[in-house]
């Protein structure tokens, strides 16, 4: 089948909290209300059938807001009117907003950011002409560490970015532009790789329209107990009353579980490229926080799991390598039989599961990574799934002090196939 390669300049949104340095968050909300009004106005012009090129320089000297910041939402609500036209809904009663607009900016012309001595980005944001708020970004070590790499290196290049307000709560989302990489259309994939996360563990299963190509195991055991460690030393020291140490604690777990998390996506990334036009497909988890209730214990250990910062490590890992991701919905993917599709509670049991319909046994984290490599190939690709007769022996690579070491896992006795051949070198 002849292939379209439609390659497109790799973009990502990073996501920060503003945490501003002075008593101007009314300033702030003013700015983003005179936003909401300048793209309300737009709307209003266009519908009346005003010259478009001629909406910009009319709005920019009403309006009290940084030219470039006007200029960027002029564009905005005109990119929406084409969308209007285009699936002719123009007749709708109205396409105007409600509550604060974001406030878009250029880098350098209605934001800027700087790393401080510190080690934090300082952000300067043009609320109103001649007005401005400062501040330190917060956010996720992942969107930290890639934003910072932006702003030192020459891979990375900040572009635009909102200022909005979320829950009551200001943020701001940063574009930043990958100048030397292209990534491929998720639907030109011949290859789709499922990608399973768990507390201790991340499987994989590449799928083609041949099958079912490899599997691996990757386990990190010690991101689980070096997270409980800390929590246990942090305790201790806050009922001693010896609140900087805790901090300090704090920060060096951060930095552990860091340093894995960038060496398990990297193996992910590496296995990955083996495979002809690979996509990777994770599960989108991030609604999860807020649907877990299991006791305060297991609460505190799932709410402090990794999940979205190793998708997000290999997510930009593969852009890298020009590799797409997907996400689907996690809906029954830990809980339906890899092999002949029943789904019920109850199949798994720690590591081990076994379909009551067919009697199919699996590593539980395995079959997991099958059906979500499935669900990637019917929401995002056009060929068919392929029917399953076998799958190969599950094989692991678990991280050790001396390096990662490669080996077969028997997991139950009716597991059927071939071991997959070792064709990814997993050394660090």
């Amino acid at each position: 089948m002849p292939q379209k390669m439609d390659n497109k300049t790799l973009v990502k949104t990073l996501d920060f909290q503003l945490d501003i340095q002075s008593d101007n968050e009314g300033l702030l909300y003013d700015a983003t209300l005179e936003a909401r009004r300048v793209y309300n106005e737009t709307i209003r012009l266009a519908k009346e059938d005003v010259d478009w090129d001629a909406i910009s320089p009319r709005l920019e000297d009403d309006a009290d807001l940084v030219k470039n910041t006007t200029q960027r939402i002029v564009v905005k609500a005109l990119d929406a009117m084409d969308n209007y036209y285009e699936y002719d809904d123009f007749g709708k009663p109205s396409h105007t907003k409600n509550g604060p607009y974001p406030l878009r900016a250029n880098f350098t012309e209605g934001y800027t950011l700087s790393l401080t001595s510190d080690g934090d980005v300082a952000f300067r944001i043009s609320a109103k002409p001649y007005n401005h708020i400062k501040g330190i970004l917060e956010g996720s070590d992942a969107h930290l560490d890639l934003l910072k790499s932006a702003l030192t290196g020459d891979e990375w290049k900040v572009t635009t970015s909102e200022t909005l307000w979320r829950d009551g709560d200001p943020e701001l989302h940063v574009n930043i532009r990958n100048t030397e990489q292209t990534v491929r259309d998720k639907q030109d994939s011949r290859t789709v790789i499922g990608i399973d996360v768990n507390e201790d563990n991340v499987a994989l299963t590449a799928f083609s329209e041949n099958g079912v190509e490899d599997t691996l195991v990757i386990d990190f055991p010690e991101i689980k107990f070096e997270r409980h460690r800390y929590f246990t030393m942090r305790k201790r020291v806050q009922n001693a009353g010896k609140n900087s140490i805790h901090d300090t604690l704090e920060g060096r777990e951060e930095r552990f579980v860091r340093d894995r998390l960038h060496k398990v996506s990297r193996h992910i990334v590496e296995w990955s490229r083996q495979f002809e036009t690979p996509c990777i497909v994770f599960e989108d988890l991030k609604e999860m926080r807020d649907s877990i209730d299991y006791g305060t214990r297991m609460n505190r250990r799932l709410h402090h799991l990794p999940f979205r910062a190793l998708q997000f490590y290999t997510s930009y890992k593969a852009s890298f390598e020009g590799i797409p991701t997907a996400w689907i919905d996690p809906a029954y993917t830990s809980q339906r039989c890899p092999m002949c599709g029943h789904t019920e509670r109850g199949n798994r049991n720690k590591k081990r599961f076994k379909c009551r319909s067919c009697g199919h046994q699996d590593h539980s984290d395995r079959g997991a990574s099958v059906n979500i490599a499935v669900k990637g190939i019917e929401k995002h690709q056009d060929w068919n799934v392929p029917a399953l007769n076998s799958l190969p022996q599950v094989r692991k690579v678990r991280r050790q002090a001396s390096g990662a070491v490669d080996a077969p896992t028997v997991t139950h006795p009716t597991v059927r196939g071939n071991l997959a051949d070792g064709r990814m070198g997993v050394s660090d």
